[in-house]
Protein backbone atom coordinates (compact mmCIF):
# COMPACT_ATOMS: atom_id res chain seq x y z
CA UNK A 1 0.00 0.00 0.00
CA UNK A 2 1.93 3.21 -0.99
CA UNK A 3 2.05 5.86 1.18
CA UNK A 4 -0.37 9.00 1.31
CA UNK A 5 1.20 11.93 0.36
CA UNK A 6 1.59 14.42 3.79
CA UNK A 7 -1.25 16.77 4.33
CA UNK A 8 -0.45 20.76 3.53
CA UNK A 9 -2.05 21.71 6.43
CA UNK A 10 0.67 19.59 8.49
CA UNK A 11 2.62 22.32 9.19
CA UNK A 12 0.40 24.61 10.90
CA UNK A 13 -1.15 22.19 13.17
CA UNK A 14 -1.93 24.95 15.81
CA UNK A 15 -0.87 28.27 14.57
CA UNK A 16 -3.75 30.91 15.82
CA UNK A 17 -5.86 32.66 13.24
CA UNK A 18 -4.90 35.48 11.45
CA UNK A 19 -7.80 37.83 12.01
CA UNK A 20 -7.70 38.13 15.47
CA UNK A 21 -9.48 41.56 15.01
CA UNK A 22 -12.61 40.06 14.08
CA UNK A 23 -16.42 40.48 15.21
CA UNK A 24 -15.73 37.26 17.13
CA UNK A 25 -12.56 38.21 18.70
CA UNK A 26 -14.17 41.28 20.17
CA UNK A 27 -17.22 39.34 21.66
CA UNK A 28 -14.73 36.85 23.38
CA UNK A 29 -11.48 38.82 24.13
CA UNK A 30 -8.51 37.14 25.16
CA UNK A 31 -7.18 38.19 28.56
CA UNK A 32 -4.13 39.72 28.76
CA UNK A 33 -2.40 37.22 31.27
CA UNK A 34 -3.08 34.40 28.32
CA UNK A 35 -1.68 36.22 25.65
CA UNK A 36 2.12 35.55 26.53
CA UNK A 37 1.78 32.01 27.26
CA UNK A 38 -0.34 31.73 24.05
CA UNK A 39 2.14 33.34 21.86
CA UNK A 40 4.75 31.45 23.28
CA UNK A 41 2.86 27.97 22.44
CA UNK A 42 2.33 29.01 18.91
CA UNK A 43 6.12 29.79 18.47
CA UNK A 44 7.45 26.64 20.01
CA UNK A 45 4.34 25.04 17.63
CA UNK A 46 6.20 26.72 14.26
CA UNK A 47 9.30 25.87 15.32
CA UNK A 48 8.17 22.22 15.51
CA UNK A 49 6.67 22.58 12.14
CA UNK A 50 9.76 24.07 10.75
CA UNK A 51 11.38 20.48 12.00
CA UNK A 52 9.15 18.34 10.35
CA UNK A 53 10.10 20.22 6.66
CA UNK A 54 13.69 19.81 7.13
CA UNK A 55 13.39 16.21 8.11
CA UNK A 56 12.54 13.15 5.59
CA UNK A 57 13.00 10.71 7.65
CA UNK A 58 9.25 9.42 9.26
CA UNK A 59 10.63 8.29 12.47
CA UNK A 60 12.33 11.42 13.10
CA UNK A 61 8.78 12.85 12.64
CA UNK A 62 6.93 11.01 14.63
CA UNK A 63 9.39 12.18 17.62
CA UNK A 64 8.73 15.35 16.87
CA UNK A 65 4.83 14.77 17.13
CA UNK A 66 5.56 13.69 20.20
CA UNK A 67 7.31 16.65 21.21
CA UNK A 68 5.18 18.73 20.24
CA UNK A 69 1.92 16.96 22.08
CA UNK A 70 3.83 16.47 25.00
CA UNK A 71 3.94 20.40 25.25
CA UNK A 72 0.59 20.85 24.03
CA UNK A 73 -0.64 18.50 26.88
CA UNK A 74 0.91 20.34 29.98
CA UNK A 75 -0.70 23.35 28.83
CA UNK A 76 -4.08 21.91 30.39
CA UNK A 77 -2.98 22.35 33.54
CA UNK A 78 -1.96 25.86 33.04
CA UNK A 79 -4.65 28.08 34.37
CA UNK A 80 -3.42 31.09 32.38
CA UNK A 81 -3.91 29.12 29.13
CA UNK A 82 -7.59 28.32 30.26
CA UNK A 83 -8.68 31.47 27.43
CA UNK A 84 -6.62 29.28 24.67
CA UNK A 85 -8.22 25.78 25.94
CA UNK A 86 -10.13 25.28 23.41
CA UNK A 87 -7.57 25.82 20.53
CA UNK A 88 -5.38 23.69 22.44
CA UNK A 89 -7.79 21.00 22.49
CA UNK A 90 -8.17 21.04 18.92
CA UNK A 91 -4.25 21.10 18.02
CA UNK A 92 -3.60 17.98 20.06
CA UNK A 93 -6.66 16.14 18.63
CA UNK A 94 -4.48 16.76 14.83
CA UNK A 95 -1.33 16.29 16.41
CA UNK A 96 -2.83 12.74 17.53
CA UNK A 97 -4.37 11.99 14.44
CA UNK A 98 -1.39 12.89 12.13
CA UNK A 99 0.61 10.96 14.94
CA UNK A 100 -1.39 7.73 14.10
CA UNK A 101 -1.52 8.35 10.32
CA UNK A 102 2.33 8.48 10.20
CA UNK A 103 2.52 5.11 12.57
CA UNK A 104 0.51 3.47 10.72
CA UNK A 105 1.99 4.09 7.43
CA UNK A 106 5.40 3.12 8.66
CA UNK A 107 4.45 -0.28 9.93
CA UNK A 108 2.62 -0.42 6.80
CA UNK A 109 5.69 0.60 4.16
CA UNK A 110 8.09 -2.13 6.48
CA UNK A 111 5.15 -5.19 6.39
CA UNK A 112 4.73 -7.49 4.14
CA UNK A 113 1.06 -7.44 2.52
CA UNK A 114 0.37 -11.05 2.60
CA UNK A 115 1.50 -12.41 5.68
CA UNK A 116 2.09 -9.09 7.76
CA UNK A 117 5.91 -10.82 8.33
CA UNK A 118 8.38 -8.09 8.05
CA UNK A 119 9.40 -7.03 4.42
CA UNK A 120 12.49 -6.85 2.89
CA UNK A 121 12.68 -2.69 4.31
CA UNK A 122 11.79 -3.84 7.67
CA UNK A 123 13.94 -7.35 7.90
CA UNK A 124 16.82 -4.66 6.74
CA UNK A 125 16.20 -2.44 9.25
CA UNK A 126 15.87 -4.89 12.06
CA UNK A 127 18.80 -7.05 10.98
CA UNK A 128 21.05 -3.80 11.00
CA UNK A 129 19.39 -3.46 14.70
CA UNK A 130 19.76 -6.72 16.16
CA UNK A 131 23.42 -7.01 14.72
CA UNK A 132 24.45 -4.07 16.12
CA UNK A 133 23.07 -4.81 19.73
CA UNK A 134 24.43 -8.28 19.73
CA UNK A 135 27.77 -6.46 18.77
CA UNK A 136 27.41 -3.36 21.46
CA UNK A 137 26.41 -6.12 24.47
CA UNK A 138 28.90 -9.30 23.39
CA UNK A 139 25.67 -11.15 23.14
CA UNK A 140 24.96 -14.39 20.54
CA UNK A 141 22.73 -13.77 17.47
CA UNK A 142 21.41 -16.41 14.97
CA UNK A 143 19.73 -16.07 12.08
CA UNK A 144 17.87 -18.59 10.07
CA UNK A 145 17.11 -18.79 6.19
CA UNK A 146 13.75 -20.85 6.14
CA UNK A 147 12.38 -22.13 2.41
CA UNK A 148 8.82 -23.68 1.88
CA UNK A 149 9.94 -27.34 0.01
CA UNK A 150 8.01 -28.36 -3.12
CA UNK A 151 6.16 -24.71 -2.94
CA UNK A 152 5.75 -24.61 -6.75
CA UNK A 153 4.34 -27.88 -7.21
CA UNK A 154 2.11 -27.08 -4.90
CA UNK A 155 0.90 -23.80 -6.59
CA UNK A 156 0.94 -25.78 -9.67
CA UNK A 157 -1.48 -28.23 -8.15
CA UNK A 158 -3.20 -26.21 -5.83
CA UNK A 159 -3.58 -23.44 -7.55
CA UNK A 160 -1.76 -19.92 -6.04
CA UNK A 161 -4.50 -18.71 -3.90
CA UNK A 162 -3.86 -22.49 -1.74
CA UNK A 163 0.01 -21.31 -1.87
CA UNK A 164 -1.04 -17.65 -0.46
CA UNK A 165 -2.71 -20.07 2.28
CA UNK A 166 0.56 -21.61 2.83
CA UNK A 167 2.64 -18.36 3.30
CA UNK A 168 0.00 -17.25 5.73
CA UNK A 169 -0.48 -20.20 7.81
CA UNK A 170 3.64 -20.89 7.89
CA UNK A 171 4.04 -17.58 9.33
CA UNK A 172 1.14 -17.54 12.14
CA UNK A 173 2.62 -20.69 13.41
CA UNK A 174 6.13 -19.00 13.57
CA UNK A 175 4.45 -16.01 15.62
CA UNK A 176 2.58 -17.99 17.25
CA UNK A 177 6.31 -20.35 18.44
CA UNK A 178 8.53 -17.77 18.66
CA UNK A 179 9.70 -15.56 21.56
CA UNK A 180 8.02 -12.02 21.56
CA UNK A 181 11.96 -10.52 21.01
CA UNK A 182 12.35 -12.81 18.11
CA UNK A 183 11.57 -11.44 14.00
CA UNK A 184 10.25 -13.24 10.86
CA UNK A 185 10.01 -11.81 7.46
CA UNK A 186 9.48 -12.23 4.40
CA UNK A 187 12.44 -12.68 2.49
CA UNK A 188 10.97 -13.33 -0.76
CA UNK A 189 8.76 -16.13 -2.51
CA UNK A 190 8.64 -18.53 -0.54
CA UNK A 191 11.59 -17.72 2.03
CA UNK A 192 11.07 -16.34 5.14
CA UNK A 193 14.28 -15.32 7.81
CA UNK A 194 14.05 -15.87 11.02
CA UNK A 195 16.06 -13.62 13.88
CA UNK A 196 16.92 -14.99 17.11
CA UNK A 197 18.38 -12.49 19.41
CA UNK A 198 20.23 -14.06 22.34
CA UNK A 199 19.78 -17.52 20.98
CA UNK A 200 23.12 -19.57 20.86
CA UNK A 201 23.38 -21.75 17.75
CA UNK A 202 22.60 -25.24 19.23
CA UNK A 203 19.14 -23.27 20.69
CA UNK A 204 17.93 -21.76 17.66
CA UNK A 205 18.05 -24.74 15.87
CA UNK A 206 15.72 -26.45 18.61
CA UNK A 207 13.42 -23.84 17.72
CA UNK A 208 13.58 -24.28 14.05
CA UNK A 209 13.11 -28.32 14.80
CA UNK A 210 10.32 -27.16 17.19
CA UNK A 211 8.67 -25.09 14.40
CA UNK A 212 8.96 -28.22 11.92
CA UNK A 213 6.89 -29.69 14.40
CA UNK A 214 4.09 -27.67 14.75
CA UNK A 215 3.18 -26.99 11.19
CA UNK A 216 3.31 -31.18 11.24
CA UNK A 217 0.68 -31.29 14.47
CA UNK A 218 -1.28 -28.58 12.22
CA UNK A 219 -1.78 -29.44 8.85
CA UNK A 220 -3.66 -26.78 5.92
CA UNK A 221 -6.96 -28.13 4.78
CA UNK A 222 -7.32 -27.01 1.24
CA UNK A 223 -11.08 -27.54 -0.36
CA UNK A 224 -11.79 -30.78 1.48
CA UNK A 225 -7.97 -31.93 1.12
CA UNK A 226 -4.89 -31.84 3.82
CA UNK A 227 -2.12 -30.49 2.20
CA UNK A 228 1.41 -31.53 3.92
CA UNK A 229 3.70 -28.73 3.93
CA UNK A 230 7.15 -28.90 4.67
CA UNK A 231 10.03 -26.88 5.27
CA UNK A 232 14.10 -26.98 4.98
CA UNK A 233 16.37 -23.78 6.95
CA UNK A 234 20.00 -23.14 7.22
CA UNK A 235 20.88 -21.64 10.82
CA UNK A 236 24.01 -19.68 11.41
CA UNK A 237 25.30 -17.76 14.27
CA UNK A 238 26.72 -14.30 14.29
CA UNK A 239 30.71 -14.22 14.25
CA UNK A 240 33.08 -11.22 15.80
CA UNK A 241 32.85 -8.53 13.71
CA UNK A 242 30.36 -10.25 10.77
CA UNK A 243 28.50 -7.96 7.97
CA UNK A 244 25.12 -8.59 7.44
CA UNK A 245 25.43 -10.07 4.00
CA UNK A 246 27.85 -12.59 5.15
CA UNK A 247 25.82 -13.73 7.81
CA UNK A 248 22.67 -14.30 5.86
CA UNK A 249 24.68 -15.51 3.02
CA UNK A 250 25.96 -18.19 5.53
CA UNK A 251 22.34 -19.25 6.44
CA UNK A 252 21.10 -19.34 2.70
CA UNK A 253 24.10 -21.53 1.93
CA UNK A 254 23.17 -23.78 4.69
CA UNK A 255 19.12 -24.09 3.87
CA UNK A 256 20.62 -25.25 0.22
CA UNK A 257 22.42 -27.75 2.28
CA UNK A 258 18.88 -29.06 3.84
CA UNK A 259 17.65 -29.04 0.70
CA UNK A 260 20.21 -31.41 -0.78
CA UNK A 261 19.85 -33.77 2.59
CA UNK A 262 16.18 -34.35 1.37
CA UNK A 263 14.51 -31.72 3.07
CA UNK A 264 12.24 -31.02 5.79
CA UNK A 265 15.21 -31.35 7.68
CA UNK A 266 17.73 -27.81 9.83
CA UNK A 267 21.37 -27.59 8.61
CA UNK A 268 23.77 -25.41 10.64
CA UNK A 269 26.26 -23.32 8.91
CA UNK A 270 29.97 -24.22 9.56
Amino acid sequence: MAAQPRKSNVVHLAIPPASVGSKTAAKSPVPSSAVAPAAEYFQRIELYAQKIRQTKNIHNIIETLEEALRETRALHTTNEMAAARQQVAHAEQRIERLKSELELVTRLVREDQLTCALNRRGLDDALKRELARATRTDTPLCVAMLDIDNFKSLNDTHGHQAGDRVLIHLVNIIQDTLRTNDLVGRYGGEEFLVLLPGSPLDAACEIMLRLQSQLAQKPIVWENQQLCVTFSVGVAALRPAEIEPALIGRADKAMYEAKRNGKNCVVFAA
